[in-house]
């Protein structure tokens, strides 16, 4: 893609936010949009905040940062994307908002632009049947936190065209980022592996194997993970992570995938990790 081209991106949060500041830093104008002002002042604060640590990290130089932070412009509505040769969807991991997104993209943007979605777990072969351009249609599963995790995930659809796919790859390129192509199947590889690797330490510590903070010191000093699953769990969210299961359990159909008793009822009790500030750790807030 050309840098002269804009990417909108839906979704203004962790996520989002993210993807929006790494195509700002790579030269794109971007248009970031939710549906509501709040959301969009935290993401720019958010934006701000990250451009700031690289500056004082010696990554950018202030211009750099600046002009990166110029290149973004806010809106909480739709239609301003329409200019947008390709957008990212980066809303709730839930089918019923993804493809409520995804038709109002494909009625808004121009008949060639790409769309593509941040999902973590969705059938992208799903997503672009509501759609009236399904080959054009693709999934780029970004990494949290986005502006350092270098991996995207690139999922095909049924559908999806090579030259779409050739497109976001040059593009995830341009980023900076590694892409590793990944064909439609629930939860792709990265969470189709992980997810029941931090459900099965939730039934560890329901059964009473061992404490929250045993399970994630085995697998950092035994495993060399950067961090054990349950620190992970509690950093993407409880009820992300719930989704996710779900989406493994029925689209896979094997009762392997279901979620954990206690997953379920830490979600129902609004423990959901550090954005709440308790999860399997308590946190202080920010």
């Amino acid at each position: 893609m050309s840098t002269s081209q804009i990417i909108g991106i839906l979704g203004a949060g962790t996520m989002g936010n993210g993807i929006a500041h790494v195509c700002a830093r790579s030269g794109f104008s971007v248009l970031l949009c939710d549906i509501v002002q709040p959301a969009l002042d935290r993401g720019l604060a958010t934006i701000q905040q990250n451009l700031a640590r690289e500056v004082t990290r010696l990554k950018l130089t202030q211009q750099q940062a600046d002009e990166a932070y110029a290149r973004i412009t806010a809106t909480t509505h739709r239609d301003a994307l329409a200019p947008c040769t390709l957008a990212i969807e980066a809303a709730t991991e839930k089918f019923e908002i993804k493809s409520q997104l995804f038709r109002d993209l494909d009625r808004i943007l121009p008949p060639e632009a790409i769309l593509a979605s941040n999902t973590s777990s969705i059938s992208i072969t799903r997503l672009a049947a509501v759609t009236q351009r399904p080959t054009q249609v693709i999934g780029m599963h970004f990494f949290n936190p986005v502006p350092v995790m270098k991996l995207v995930e690139i999922i095909r659809g049924l559908q999806t065209s090579q030259a779409t796919f050739d497109a976001v790859k040059t593009l995830a390129q341009q980023l900076n980022k590694i892409p590793v192509e990944v064909n439609d199947a629930a939860g792709f590889i990265s969470n189709r592996v992980l997810m029941p690797l931090i459900n099965e330490a939730i039934f560890a510590v329901q059964e009473g194997v061992a404490t929250p903070e045993a399970i994630d010191t085995i697998f950092r000093e035994g495993m060399a993970h950067p961090m054990g699953p349950l620190t992970l769990a509690d950093f993407i969210g409880l009820d992300v992570c719930l989704d996710i299961m779900r989406v493994l359990a029925e689209g896979l159909g094997n009762p392997k995938y279901n979620p954990c008793p206690l997953l379920i009822r830490m979600v129902d009790a609004g423990w959901l990790g550090r954005k709440s500030g308790r999860g399997f750790y308590t946190y202080e807030s920010s």
